[in-house]
């Protein structure tokens, strides 16, 4: 059987199927017709061999309580060892509705009421809000944004704020989003060794790391034994295969006494199975959506490409960074000499296109623009030219 959806410059139309990038433009105060290039999420039909499985699963017609069994983890491994060089076992993973959730899970099962949480702004906003939304507080390591315009981390900084502040837990973003950084091995086991050090539990949130252009996906955990005893990993063919609205997610943690932590907020929480679709994607896309994956890297990686010329060429002054990982792109528009509420105006009220503001990963974001590139090139390109027509009518000096 050969894969049937290769063709990602198909447009796909998604109003009406209660799409949150697509469907609630209003209820968020946007224009109801806003071009959305902002959520990650991909406009491409995932592999056919997973609407395949979940067509078969729901000719089945009985929709009861549903538990993975070997063949799901034997899915989830294979894939882990054949992409990253990770071998896991089976009793290390607990099986989550989504990321975001499971950081609120370790944030509840590491930490109490009033600590420090170390995050690396600018990162992800959901990080900032699971930490402040359980009354816990941020401690804030700024990337440094260097003069060619990439990120690196301040390291003295890091260490010095898990001091001064007591920080207990470490929220990691590897990729990092937005920044599109893929740390390298020496960038990862300096914060390891450093957690390690002053016994600072790490949640490494790798759902992006299907997505590395440039260097390797480095998966914490797995550099050396130690890390194993302070690291929960957070992984997800939510963003690789698009599934997103399947909720399912695999957090792996090799230690027994913060796997049981961990759990015991699961369970607190009143959650037990995921939702059968879920599983049996998860099985589909591990096990057959190679070529599909192989295939959708490929044509987020032109659209990357793409952006990076066409920005050079039409918008110079607007700088993007360089990106390394994710689909996720970070752009600089600090130029133009506009406040973030006037930059919200311009691109979406005067381009009609929806992005993430800068501002909402952090303050060291305030002046950029986060842009979800996973969508046909037609929309990529009617998007860019949106912004540059606003830019250029609206903009002066």
């Amino acid at each position: 059987m050969s894969e049937k959806n290769l063709n990602f410059d198909q447009p796909v139309e998604r109003r009406g199927t209660h799409s949150l990038k697509y469907d609630f433009a209003e209820e968020r105060g946007r224009k109801k017709d806003i071009l959305p290039l902002w959520v990650a999420d991909m406009d491409f039909k995932t592999s056919s061999f997973v609407q395949e499985a979940l067509i078969r699963q729901a000719e089945h017609g009985i929709y009861g309580y549903t538990e993975s069994d070997q063949e799901y983890y034997d899915a989830v491994s294979s894939w882990m060892e054949r992409r990253h060089g990770w071998k896991i076992d089976k009793e290390w993973i607990t099986k989550t509705p989504g990321i975001v959730f499971a950081l609120a899970m370790a944030v509840k099962a590491y930490t109490e009421p009033g600590d420090y949480i170390l995050i690396q702004d600018p990162v992800y906003y959901l990080f900032r809000e699971v930490i402040e939304s359980n009354d816990r507080k941020v401690a804030a390591n700024i990337l440094i944004r260097k003069e060619d315009g990439s990120y690196a981390i301040n390291f003295e900084d890091f260490e010095r704020q898990i001091v001064e502040k007591g920080v207990k837990l470490f929220l990691f973003c590897s990729p990092h989003n937005p920044v599109s950084r893929v740390w390298t091995r020496e960038e990862v086991e300096r914060l390891g060794d450093i957690c390690l050090k002053h016994q600072v539990i790490i949640v490494s949130d790798e759902i992006h790391a299907d997505f590395v252009f440039e260097g390797k996906h480095q998966v914490l955990v797995d550099l050396k034994d130690e890390y194993k005893d302070i690291t929960v990993t957070c992984t997800s063919p939510g963003k690789t295969f698009n599934l997103a609205g399947l909720q399912i997610s695999n957090i792996i943690i090799p230690n027994a006494s913060l796997r049981k932590e961990f759990q015991h907020q699961v369970t607190a929480a009143g959650y037990s199975q995921v939702g059968a679709p879920g599983i049996f994607a998860l099985i589909a896309a591990y096990t057959q959506g190679e070529e599909w994956y192989q295939a959708m890297k490929q044509y987020v990686k032109s659209n990357i490409d793409f952006l990076h010329t066409w920005m050079a060429e039409h918008l110079p002054q607007i700088k993007v960074t360089k990106t390394e990982g994710t689909y996720l792109v970070w752009m600089d528009f600090r130029a133009l000499g506009l406040s973030d509420k006037e930059l919200k105006e311009l691109i979406e009220d005067k381009a009609e296109v929806w992005l993430d503001g800068g501002a909402i990963f952090g303050e060291p974001g305030s002046g950029f623009e986060r842009i979800n590139v996973a969508c046909q090139r037609a929309t990529l390109v009617e998007a860019l030219d949106r912004i540059e027509k606003a830019v250029k009518e609206n903009v002066h000096g």
